[in-house]
């Protein structure tokens, strides 16, 4: 592992990233730091805020992207088990961390203000 040092809204962030990976991990810097350059959030924005604006817009452009593709051959999803709904015990999972994720960004926005 290798650290990576992105700059994202005038402000560095430093990352690991598997040897080997460095390139690809600056390119994803690179692409999230012009979401953040292009509306991503503006001067006094805090650094929560900042990268929330540019996640969503990145996961706006899949979205779109996953909408123009063409739906799956029937082949293909006769071909494909249906998935077995989520146990009990994955979704509360999900929702310890969800609350973990949502404390941290306030923690943030704490530290930030």
């Amino acid at each position: 592992m290798t650290n990576v040092t992105l700059t994202i809204g005038g402000r560095p962030y430093t990352v690991s990233a598997p040897d080997g990976e460095e390139p690809h991990i600056e390119m994803l810097g690179r692409m999230v730091a012009e979401r953040v350059a292009n509306g991503g959030g503006g001067a006094g924005q805090s650094e929560t805020r900042m990268l929330l604006f540019a996640a969503l817009m990145l996961a706006d452009e899949l979205h779109e992207l996953h909408r123009q593709m063409p739906p799956p051959q029937e082949e293909a999803k006769a071909s494909v088990p249906e998935a077995a709904p989520p146990s009990a015990e994955v979704l509360a999972r999900i929702e310890t961390l969800a609350a973990r994720v949502e404390k941290l960004a306030a923690h943030l926005e704490e530290t930030e203000g």
